[in-house]
Formats: structure tokens, C-alpha cells, sequence
């Protein structure tokens, strides 16, 4: 079976505890701290795997662990970090927090391999905390936990053009011959059960990728039929090709099912609807006399005003076909060329910290303003300040979570002195 989405738990290492230890040596205090720092965590790795292009494996397994840090050892031995977990998914696969649906990531594109969880920093052994004053630390730093979270994973094929209609219309017959798929044809409803992508090449012309989308049906927005399932595939088509079965073969009035199923993209997702479409009037090769005549007629009729043009064809015969290709390309080039790329709504970093507390005071004694609390420990844990993007967050973190709002009510000036536990630095506006 083909599987598009799955929920799975994913969590990344925890770091390993810091040591306590002295080295015994003739004439040092209790031997002198030698405890070793913990080692990281292991990250949480989602990475893009083209031998991959289905979800199936996420029903079996559900968790996604990376290993823990080790602690660190006596004589400065530093612990040993924790295996990454590499998730391996499909081309497409869009990353969604589950509770509130929120898009992480979007494993498609540039984004072929993403940190998603971070490993936890590894705590620093009694060896980090010896000074001229205190020359016997027992206390070293445990290690910071991992993250764990619950996550959505769809499936969102990436193609240019989508192919949508009623079952039994034709696409997998069209599919066939203009392209190198080879979907299963058959002579009844949802034959096709899976989204089948196909490449489109065309003398003097840039090709393009088509997907067939299984057949939609009245209510598939609302789960009924297939077309639930797969509407979500249809998200990154820039344009759609809308085959209908001209000849009603099957007692269907084609004007009416172009009607239904756009209803069912609007119902999905109003945007969808707004997207090009072009009518592939299919099964000409079955008229009588001046049939065809009358039905594309009043096809053209109803659709054309409206900017979305009808080309008559047959799937079978090859009539038609090529001039709808060469249309379909045409109207790529003048579409927007930038990929179809859902942005990230959910912020990993400032949701892990946006609901524990803080505290921002001035400390008379010290001369200096303090800022501690739950969130602001866990958030220096997180956070490597010696790196580039590590400091644009760390300063991101104290303009949106409010602490420099604070700071400035307590009349904080330029070049006074803030201290967040061990880390100490001058205020600049």
C-alpha cells in the first residue's frame, strides 16, 4: 500500500553529565579537579533518500531516538558523543509539529539534509570551575536534556503539472503515452490507487514533470473516495490539466464534472482553485457524426471566457495530445519559475522556551543587571554563542522574548554590564 503520512516521535541525545574527579598528586590540593566535560547529544537528522518514495516504512516504526552523551571520565576525558539519528524520507516530505499542525520544514529542494532536533550540550567536568579562590571544585555540570517531539510527515509530490478528473476519464492512458511512466490501465474505477509521476519530453522544448493524481470524485475534499488522500500531492503543480471523458461513456456529463471537481479544490484549499487550469476533453475517438462538435462547443463556451482553454483529444489515438503539450509548456515558461516550497511556520527554538519563566533585575550590589530563570538557562544550554548564527539567535531570543523591552524599563544604559549566569557582556541598543 501506498502510504503519504504518518505520525512518529522523534527525540534527540541527551547530553552526558560532567565528571568529578582529582588527580592524586604530592603537594595539590585533594590532587587537583581533573573531571572530563560530558560528550554532546546526538542530533535529530531528517535527510532527503532517492532510493525513497513512499512513507511506508514510518508505519512500522514510530520512534526515532539519537543516542545519548556519554559522561565524562576522570583525568580530563572527555565523554563521547552521542550517534546522530538520521531519518532517511522522500523528496517532498513536508515535517508538521502535530499538535498545531505548524510546518518545521519542507524536505524538498535545497533542503536535502536539516538538523530538526539538536542534541543536548554536554555539561563541563569540576576542571572548568577551578580558580585561584576556589581551587577544589566538587560540583560539575550536568548534562542538557534532549528535545522530543510528535510530528507529522507528508508526502507532497513535486511536479509541474498536476492531472486531475473523475475516474475512469483517461489519465493513465494519457500518462502512458506522453510520457515514460507506465501506470496500470484498466477498464474501471480507481485503477490508479497511487500518485504515478511521469516525464514529459518535447522536440524544441524544455520538458516538464506531470503527476496523476488518483481519480477525484464529489466529497474527495471531505474524505470520501481516494481524493482525499492525494489532493495534498496536487500543492506543488503550478498548473493543472483537467482531462474529462468528452464521450460520457460511462453517462457522466463532462460539463458538470469539470464543475464538481474544482468545487473540491476550493473545498481543500481556496488557492488550488485559482491555479491554471486547461481542459483535455478526452475520448474524441469514440464520437458519432457531429457529436464532438456540439460537446466541445459548449465546453468552450462555458470555459473559455474564463481564461481556461479546451483542446478535444484522444488518449488512445494520440489526436490532439501534442498541441496540448506544446500549450501546457508555453504556459510554464510564463509562470513563476521559483519551486513550489512551503515555508517554515514553527520556530523549534523559541517554542522550546516561550512558556517558562524568567527574571530581570538590577543587583545593587554587583552594579550589573541580572536576567535568570528556566527559560533563560535552557536557552544558553541550547545555544552555541561562539558561532555566527548561534550569537543572531541568542540576540533574536532577548528582542522577542521581552528581556530587553525589560531591561530598558529598569533604565538600563549603554555599556552596562548584563549578566545571565556564567555569561557576562555590555549593553549595546
Amino acid at each position: 500500500m501506498f502510504a503519504d503520512s504518518a505520525k512518529i516521535t522523534i527525540r534527540s541525545g541527551k547530553g552526558g553529565d560532567g565528571h568529578v574527579s582529582f588527580r592524586r598528586e604530592l603537594y595539590v590540593a585533594a590532587g587537583g579537579p581533573d573531571g572530563g566535560d560530558g560528550g554532546r547529544g546526538g542530533d535529530l537528522i531528517f535527510e532527503v533518500d532517492p532510493r525513497v518514495n513512499t512513507l511506508n516504512d514510518f508505519r512500522h516504526i514510530r520512534k526515532y531516538f539519537a543516542g545519548d552523551g556519554e559522561p565524562g571520565g576522570k583525568r580530563r576525558c572527555h565523554g563521547a558523543d552521542g550517534e546522530d539519528m538520521v531519518v532517511h524520507v522522500p523528496e517532498g516530505t513536508v515535517v508538521r509539529e502535530a499538535e498545531t499542525g505548524k510546518v518545521i520544514i519542507d524536505m524538498s529542494h535545497e533542503h536535502k539534509r536539516e538538523v530538526v532536533l539538536k542534541g543536548g550540550r554536554g555539561g563541563k567536568g569540576n576542571m572548568n570551575y577551578a580558580t585561584p579562590t576556589m581551587q577544589v571544585p566538587k560540583y560539575a555540570q550536568p548534562g542538557k536534556p534532549g528535545r522530543e517531539l510528535e510530528v507529522i510527515l507528508e508526502l507532497k509530490t513535486i511536479a509541474d503539472v498536476g492531472l486531475i478528473g473523475f475516474p475512469n476519464v483517461g489519465k493513465s492512458t494519457f500518462l502512458s503515452r506522453v510520457s515514460n511512466a507506465k501506470p496500470k490501465i484498466a477498464n474501471y474505477h480507481f485503477t490508479t490507487l497511487s500518485p504515478i509521476l511521469g516525464v514529459v519530453d518535447l522536440d524544441g522544448a524544455d520538458g516538464f514533470v506531470i503527476a496523476d493524481i488518483p481519480g477525484l470524485i464529489e466529497g474527495a475534499s471531505e474524505g470520501i473516495g481516494l481524493g482525499h488522500e492525494f489532493l495534498r500531492h496536487i500543492e506543488r503543480t503550478k498548473l493543472f490539466i483537467h482531462m474529462v471523458d468528452a464521450a460520457s461513456t460511462e453517462g457522466r456529463d463532462p460539463l458538470n464534472d469539470i464543475l464538481v471537481i474544482n468545487k473540491e479544490l476550493e473545498n481543500y484549499s481556496p488557492e488550488l482553485v485559482k491555479r491554471p487550469q486547461v481542459i483535455a476533453a478526452n475520448k474524441t475517438d469514440v464520437f458519432y457524426g457531429t457529436e464532438e462538435d456540439t460537446v466541445i462547443t459548449l465546453l468552450k463556451e462555458e470555459f473559455e471566457p474564463k481564461g481556461i482553454p479546451v483542446f478535444p483529444i484522444s488518449a488512445v489515438s494520440g489526436k490532439g495530445v501534442k498541441e496540448l503539450l506544446y500549450y501546457v509548456r508555453k504556459e510554464l515558461d510564463q509562470l513563476d519559475q521559483e519551486p513550489v516550497v512551503f515555508e517554515q511556520e514553527y520556530d523549534l527554538e523559541q517554542e522550546t522556551f516561550k512558556d517558562e519563566p524568567y527574571t530581570v533585575e538590577y543587583d545593587e550590589k554587583e552594579g550589573m543587571y541580572v536576567v535568570e530563570g528556566p527559560r533563560i538557562e535552557r536557552m544558553l544550554g541550547y545555544t552555541n554563542l561562539d558561532s555566527e548564527k548561534g550569537f543572531e539567535f541568542f540576540q533574536k531570543f532577548l528582542r522577542t522574548s521581552g528581556i530587553v523591552d525589560e531591561l530598558e524599563k529598569l533604565g538600563i544604559e549603554e555599556g552596562d554590564t548584563v549578566r545571565m549566569y556564567g555569561l557576562q557582556f555590555d549593553y549595546l541598543r
